[in-house]
């Protein structure tokens, strides 16, 4: 090999080095700025629900008693010995039931001496009546004086009197057997017995014997604000019959369904409330008196409006906001207007359509910009599409 040969062979191999030196510091270069840069943010866990329209229907509450139509304390309306008592307590009766039994045999004696009395008055005013025929004869004859005359027919003027007064006693007598055997009043529940069959009951016996008590129908009174009497008052006037629902105390299971009866005529001037009061045929008697239930009166429907979980709406400082994601996956906040929020459901009023996506959990974490990764989503629009309760 020449001189110029190798010359030529160690200007290739110092390029050579040269190249492979600068691919060497390239790649390092490459790496470094790779791991100088900040890694992405990783995406946010959330729960999402689709914006719905819907019907969203408007209550009024109130806390309501279970208060019968009819409460009657029986007593006797005859003072005697209390013979037999027909019906169990807590058993339900029919109005004209026979529930018990006073003595009659002192009643039935009362009625023999009146139709005993009744009877011989009867027979000296038909003697008497028989005289007067005779007088009033012997008047026209000009055989006794006008005098005899008038006094014989005074006397069958007593005797008829009488005869009526006798006819009173003995409409009395039968009336004391009647009340004798006691009937209910109403129809209703039997409560529990006061007196036991062998005392001696009065009339003016305060607890009486037992109180019965209607429970098919029933009814609910309820306080309502007076700022509420309009609407509802405006539908009643229209003979439109407005749904009531009771609920138990806690407000999670409706106890029976009725319909709203009347209000009162004023309001109480230490409550600024209005009585109402509902009706519930409470077949199963699942309502009780004296009860203390929720009452929720149906006073309006608002249809096709968006509607979204109540989670899904935040309380900002100067309005309420939801977070909705985007295309993107990446969540922005939108500022909305909230209406009324019925079984955890809100109806949106303003700021927000339909078919969008909002967050309903995991937005303690979010902020503007996130990206995130939706879990549970059908789960979430499922519970979000389930229509409120209806009425």
């Amino acid at each position: 090999m020449t001189a110029n040969q190798r010359r030529w062979l160690r200007r290739l191999i110092v390029l050579m080095a040269f190249v492979l030196v600068v691919v060497i510091l390239s790649r390092s270069f490459q790496k470094n700025a790779k791991s100088a840069q900040p890694p992405s943010p990783p995406s946010i866990p959330v729960v999402t629900s689709v914006a719905r329209i819907g019907n969203q229907p408007i209550y009024l509450i109130g806390l309501g008693t279970v208060t019968p139509f009819e409460t009657v304390t029986v007593r006797s309306r005859v003072d005697g010995q209390l013979m037999s008592v027909g019906v169990k307590e807590g058993q339900m009766v029919s109005a004209d039931d026979v529930i018990a039994q006073i003595d009659p045999r002192p009643f039935e004696v009362q009625l023999l001496q009146a139709q005993g009395q009744l009877e011989r008055d009867q027979a000296t005013l038909a003697n008497a009546r028989v005289d007067l025929q005779r007088y009033t004869i012997l008047y026209s004859q000009d055989s006794i004086p006008k005098q005899q005359l008038d006094t014989q027919i005074s006397l069958v003027n007593q005797l008829e009197a009488a005869v009526k007064s006798d006819q009173g006693l003995v409409e009395a007598a039968k009336l004391q057997l009647v009340y004798a055997r006691i009937t209910a009043p109403v129809s209703g529940r039997v409560g529990l017995r006061e007196v036991d069959p062998g005392n001696i009951v009065h009339v003016t016996d305060t607890n009486g014997l037992f109180v019965i008590t209607e429970l098919q129908p029933i009814s609910v009174i309820f306080n309502i604000s007076q700022d509420s009497i309009d609407p509802v008052l405006k539908r009643l006037r229209a003979n439109q019959s407005l749904a009531v629902d009771a609920f138990d105390r806690d407000f999670k299971t409706k106890v029976s369904k009725g319909t709203l009866l009347t209000i009162d005529n004023q309001v109480d001037v230490n409550t600024g409330t209005v009585r109402f009061r509902a009706t519930f045929p409470n077949k199963d008697n699942a309502l009780f008196p004296n009860q203390f239930v929720n009452a929720r009166l149906l006073v309006d429907t608002h249809k096709g409006v968006v509607l979204v979980p109540a989670a899904a709406v935040q309380r900002g400082p100067q309005s309420s906001f939801v977070f909705v994601v985007k295309s993107d996956r990446t969540v922005e906040t939108r500022n909305v207007v909230v209406g009324p929020i019925v079984e955890d459901v809100a109806e949106i009023d303003r700021g927000l359509s339909a078919n969008e996506i909002v967050v309903t959990e995991g937005v303690d974490k979010l902020q503007p910009g996130m990206k995130v990764t939706e879990r549970q989503q059908g789960a979430a629009e499922g519970a979000a599409a389930q229509p409120p309760l209806s009425p």
